[in-house]
């Protein structure tokens, strides 16, 4: 390089990319640390001055795809959480506040690989991010981006008339190591937050026709096009998938160790409730969410705080009035003198009368 030559600066866009992502996920630990601060205040204020806990959310974690965070309103503007965790977070009267590490484009592998376990288990450890010393659930969105994109067409036979579409033995391989990343996250949680239940979902039916967003996709048709499948074929062959994948989460919520609960949200959305290829419009990831919102319902009963702390107050009141009463009947101290007297001097006379004989 000659004298008066400058050097150009290397840069590398996946390791931006993964800055980026990694710059979001911080300040979303942040603000969530700044919601539990308020939460803990006023819940101590609650318990000191004897009143209700108006604000006791349910505290989770969400870790996943697109279908947890996808920053687009269907396919474009504005830039807004449009996904199932921005819409779950609104609904009802009282919210949950979602810790949420999950990022669009991230597949099962990505989500249990290294680096994101060793964030899983940092957040968990980290007692200033949940009001009891752990989440209330963990929320999971995987399995979609481990089949879909450029790699789809790994799982598609070329249509020479004769083959059915979706390979089985190659996708259920494809599967098995979506359902490892599962387990693993099961395992992860019973060491570092045992008893937490983790709640899953498993999309629906998509339509590959190739819309997409500007900034990514389309992820079903060009493979479907690859492979000589025209695009009503393409989606019962997506459909076929898909019906497959919820059989592999049925299979693993059925095993109560695993404290697994699979919401099933197959056959939600109506065609004009996709904004694309993958991904829901805004209305659509409502729906979702409140099939998510109703099983959390369902499973997660959590005590008022308020009702446990009168109830145990009255506990107390109640024994020591017992103790109280127990108390008045009993003889004063002065009877009880006068009784040990009485019966000294009884005693005293029985010998008297002894020693007379």
């Amino acid at each position: 390089m000659g004298p008066n030559m400058t050097a150009m600066p290397v840069t590398f866009p996946e390791a931006e990319k993964r800055e980026q992502i990694d710059k979001d996920i911080q300040q979303r630990i942040e603000v969530h640390k700044a919601n539990i601060v308020r939460l803990a205040a006023a819940q101590a204020s609650a318990r000191t001055l004897s009143v209700a806990v108006a604000n006791q959310p349910l505290i989770m974690l969400a870790i996943g795809d697109s279908w947890f965070n996808y920053p687009l309103t269907g396919n474009g503007f504005p830039f807004i959480d449009t996904d199932v965790i921005a819409q779950l977070s609104r609904i009802g009267n009282m919210p949950p506040t979602i810790l949420n590490l999950a990022h669009h484009g991230f597949a099962s592998t990505d989500e249990m690989a290294l680096p994101k376990q060793e964030k899983i288990i940092q957040v968990l450890l980290d007692k200033s991010n949940w009001l009891n010393g752990k989440p209330d659930a963990i929320l999971i969105s995987a399995g979609g981006n481990d089949i879909a994109g450029e790699r789809f067409c790994i799982f598609l036979d070329f249509n020479d008339g004769k083959t059915p579409g979706l390979n089985q033995d190659r996708f259920e391989k494809a599967l098995g190591m979506v359902e490892a990343c599962y387990l693993d996250l099961i395992a992860l949680r019973d060491r570092m937050a045992p008893g937490v239940p983790i709640f899953t979902h498993c999309y629906d039916f998509p339509i590959p026709n190739g819309a997409h967003p500007i900034c990514a996709g389309p992820w079903l048709k060009p493979s479907l096009d690859f492979c000589n499948w025209p695009a009503a074929e393409g989606r019962k062959i997506a459909r076929k998938a898909l019906v497959a994948f919820r059989a592999m989460l049925v299979r693993l919520a059925s095993d109560p160790k695993n404290n697994l609960h699979m919401v099933d949200t197959q056959g939600t959305l109506a065609d004009s409730e996709w904004a694309n290829e993958l991904h829901p419009v805004p209305s659509g990831f409502l729906k979702m969410a409140q099939k998510v919102a109703g099983a959390l319902s369902a499973h997660l009963r959590r005590a008022p705080i308020v009702a446990m702390a009168v109830a145990s107050d009255k506990k107390g009141k109640t024994a020591a009035l017992s103790r109280t009463k127990s108390r008045g009947s009993e003889p004063s101290h002065e009877k009880q003198v006068e009784r040990r007297r009485a019966q000294a001097r009884k005693v005293r006379r029985k010998r008297r009368k002894g020693a007379g004989r």
